[in-house]
C-alpha cells in the first residue's frame, strides 16, 4: 500500500533529485562562465590533450571528437581520449580544463592507478546492478511469499554494488583533476592566473560524482527501509 501510494519514502527520492540538480546547474554555470574565457597560449581542447599526452610519454593514445556536450571521456580499452564538441576546437580555459582532466584518466591507466584498475573491475556488476536492483525488489514486492524476501534481499545487494561503483569513482575522479590541473602548469598551457579559473570547472565537475553518490545512497536507504517495512 505504500510503496504504491503515497509512501514516506518519497522524501529521500526528492532530496536526492534536488542535490543532483543542484550539483548539474552548478557544473553548467560554471562552464558556460569560463567557456567565454580564452586561454592565453589559444591551444585546442584537443591540442592541450595532445601535448599532455606526449610529456607523459604516452603516445598509443588517440585523439577523437565525439557529438555532445561535455560527453568527453576515456576509453581505456581502446585506449581513446574522445573531446565533445565544446572541448576539442575550443580554446577556453574550461575546455582546456576538461581535456586535462581526461588526459589525467589516460595518466592513471598507464601508471596502473589502482582506484582506477579497481573500478574498471566493478564496471560490469554495477551495469548488471543498475539494471537488474529495482526490477528484483518490484517484483519481490508484488509476488509475496518467502521467495519474495530473496528477491529483495538480491536486489539491495546489486544495488550496494552500483553505490560501491559510485564511491570508487570519487577517487578517481578527484585524482584526474589534480592530474590534470598539474600538467596543464608542467606543460605551459594555462598561466598561474588561469589555473584558479579552470580549478573551478573542475571542481563543479567533481561535485556531480559526489551527488550522486549521496542520490545513491538515499536510494539504498529507500530499498532497506521498503525491505524493513514489508517484514514487519
Amino acid at each position: 500500500m505504500y510503496f504504491w501510494g503515497w509512501d514516506p519514502t518519497y522524501i529521500l527520492v526528492l532530496i536526492g533529485a534536488i542535490i543532483s540538480m543542484i550539483a548539474s546547474a552548478n557544473v553548467k554555470s560554471t562552464y558556460n562562465k569560463y567557456s567565454r574565457v580564452r586561454s592565453m597560449t589559444g591551444l585546442t581542447g584537443a591540442e592541450a590533450a595532445q601535448r599532455i599526452l606526449n610529456s607523459q610519454g604516452i603516445y598509443d593514445v588517440r585523439i577523437e571528437h565525439v557529438s555532445g556536450q561535455l560527453t568527453d571521456h576515456y576509453d581505456p580499452r581502446a585506449h581513446v581520449l574522445r573531446l565533445s564538441d565544446a572541448t576539442y576546437a575550443s580554446t577556453s580555459v574550461a575546455a582546456v580544463g576538461v581535456a586535462a582532466h581526461e588526459c589525467g584518466h589516460a595518466v592513471q591507466h598507464a601508471q596502473n592507478y589502482s582506484p582506477l584498475s579497481i573500478r574498471s573491475a566493478l564496471v560490469p556488476v554495477a551495469n548488471i546492478g543498475s539494471s537488474l536492483s529495482w526490477p528484483l525488489v518490484l517484483i519481490g514486492l508484488l509476488i509475496g511469499g518467502s521467495a519474495s524476501n530473496v528477491l529483495i534481499q538480491a536486489g539491495i545487494l546489486l544495488f550496494v554494488a552500483v553505490v560501491l561503483f559510485q564511491v570508487v569513482t570519487l577517487p578517481v575522479e578527484f585524482n584526474a583533476s589534480r592530474r590534470g590541473l598539474r600538467l596543464l602548469g608542467e606543460c605551459g598551457i594555462l598561466y598561474d592566473q588561469e589555473l584558479p579559473q579552470t580549478r573551478k570547472v573542475l571542481k563543479a565537475a567533481a561535485l556531480t560524482y559526489v551527488a550522486g553518490v549521496l542520490a545513491s545512497l538515499l536510494q539504498l536507504l529507500r530499498l532497506l527501509m521498503i525491505a524493513n517495512r514489508r517484514r514487519d
